[in-house]
């Protein structure tokens, strides 16, 4: 074989070597999806979520590398080799998150049940899971007014006419729609006992400050003499 053919055949080879090189290089990006709380994360080694529970798996469809084209603009020099470019994971727009099954209760009350007005409190708790997300948000209502922003709240009755009353709990997502609600009737009653023991200080504070002076004076001197024995 002369000089001319080993140069030609050499050269043949060293082109076909640098298109092959960015393909061996090139590997495919998948997009692993957290089923849990939807976190989303790109990686060229799918195999390390495969096995992991609630991760999900996708094929983006994109290469760490893109296929070089050939040139033929001019006629008299070989085909050009392949260019390697790194895709820039950046642009990959994440897909929006999962929407989360929230379980919800409400611990306190347990039923519905009578509260004595004024001296008893309505205590309100909730039991929540998983944990809120963030931009994720939870209230709590007595007849649809906003009581507290999280999972307990207490209530005066003090505040509350008698009658029937409805406490509500209400999650809602990052963009404010509502994706779990629960509810409790309650009763709220006057308590008798306690309205008439104060109308009876009442009067009786009445019927003092309408006493003449010297009767106060008196009435003074045996409340201190009581209380020197």
């Amino acid at each position: 074989m002369n000089n001319r053919a080993v140069a030609l055949l050499a050269g043949l080879m060293i082109g076909s070597a640098s298109l092959c090189a960015p393909l061996a290089n090139a590997a495919s990006i998948y997009k692993v999806i957290d089923e849990q709380t939807g976190q989303v994360t790109f990686t060229d080694r799918p195999q390390n979520y495969e096995q992991q529970a609630g991760k999900q798996v996708i094929d983006t469809n994109v290469s760490t590398g893109n296929e070089s084209s050939r040139s033929t603009n001019n006629q008299s020099t070989n085909n050009s080799s392949s260019q390697s470019n790194p895709v820039n994971l950046a642009t990959i727009e994440p897909t929006a998150r999962a929407p989360i099954n929230y379980q919800l209760a409400m611990i306190e009350p347990s039923e519905e049940r009578a509260y004595q007005r004024p001296g008893q409190i309505i205590t309100v708790n909730l039991q929540l899971s998983p944990a809120l997300q963030t931009g994720d948000s939870i209230s709590i209502y007595i007849d649809d007014q906003l009581i507290s922003q999280g999972i307990t709240a207490s209530i005066a009755t003090v505040n509350l006419n008698p009658g029937e009353h409805t406490i509500q709990a209400i999650i809602q997502n990052s963009t404010g729609q509502v994706v779990n609600r629960i509810s409790r009737t309650v009763y709220v009653i006057q308590n008798t006992a306690i309205l008439q023991n104060k109308k009876r200080v009442a009067q009786q504070l009445q019927a003092y400050q309408n006493l003449p002076w010297h009767q106060k004076l008196r009435l003074k001197m045996r409340r201190d003499s009581t209380v020197s024995k």
